[in-house]
């Protein structure tokens, strides 16, 4: 292997070629969800995968989380082949590689804020108690929720609880994060505050790949992976992502414009 291609492969965090998944209903029917995908996410991206219902994008997810394994093909996590390993072996490689953010937050509702994004340290062997308070409170921390690491799900707006899911994932220090749907049940502001959360733990080297049915949430990252039929339709690179903390900003006038458009449709009745 020349060092050219060496080194492409090595900062490949995800790669996977040629991936299968083929599901059987019954002893006649398969559905074939994925037919030969092959994708390199290199370190430090931010990218967003769409697809319609049926397209293979939470199959993908799956595999891509480890939380299912190809029916043939091959899928390296830095460098590391785990297309064939049991399901122990994927466990362990999940707990420290890779974060999960949930559209429905998945948070248990009688934790507080504090013992939610501490639940994947009870499988950690590494640190001690210290170690994994201090992880806990520097990943509330970097998602604005210092002060509110007492407070349960009830008593969080959805915003809030999806940050709570985003420290969770970040607890572990992992190679990667998956977010499936993450503004999916959020309103605008809250969902735009989310996007400047993951731009920031983009700008800070993270690698952060993101499914979503909204392209104007897709544009916030670098590049936009299109499924369809279970197969890659195309690639786009987003030469300028939307930058959500400008976004923010100009949020308010937004919604002063919208609300003096509605006053004028009320008059006009």
């Amino acid at each position: 292997m020349d060092m050219n291609k060496k080194e492409e492969y090595n900062s490949a965090i995800i790669n996977t070629i040629e991936i299968t998944k083929t599901y059987r209903l019954g002893e006649r029917e398969e559905v074939r969800a994925l037919k030969g995908v092959s994708l390199k996410i290199q370190r430090g991206e931010f990218v967003a995968i769409m697809g319609p219902s049926g397209s293979g994008k939470s199959t993908l997810m799956n595999i891509l989380g480890c939380l299912d394994t190809p029916t043939s093909g091959k899928y390296f996590l830095e460098n590391i082949d785990v297309s064939k390993l049991n399901d122990n072996q994927l466990a362990e490689i999940r707990n420290k590689k890779v974060g999960f953010v949930f559209q429905t937050f998945n948070l248990l509702p009688r934790l507080d804020a504090f013992h939610n994004v501490g639940l994947p340290l009870i499988y950690s062997r590494e640190g001690s108690k210290n170690d994994k308070k201090e992880r806990i409170l520097s990943s509330l921390e970097a998602v604005g929720l210092k002060g509110l690491e007492k407070h349960r799900p009830n008593e969080l707006s959805g915003g809030e609880r999806q940050r709570v899911a985003i420290a969770r994932a970040l607890v572990n220090d992992p190679s990667i994060i998956l977010a499936d749907e993450p503004t999916g049940n959020l309103d605008s502001r809250s969902g735009e505050e989310i996007m400047a959360i993951f731009q920031k733990l983009n700008r800070q080297g993270r690698t952060i790949l993101l499914v979503t049915h909204e392209l104007e949430i897709a544009k916030h990252t670098q590049k936009i992976i299109y499924l369809r039929d279970g197969i890659i339709h195309n690639f786009e690179k987003i030469k300028n992502p939307i930058d959500a903390e400008q976004k923010l900003k100009e949020m308010p006038r937004l919604e002063n414009k919208m609300i003096e458009n509605k006053i004028k449709q009320a008059k006009s009745v």
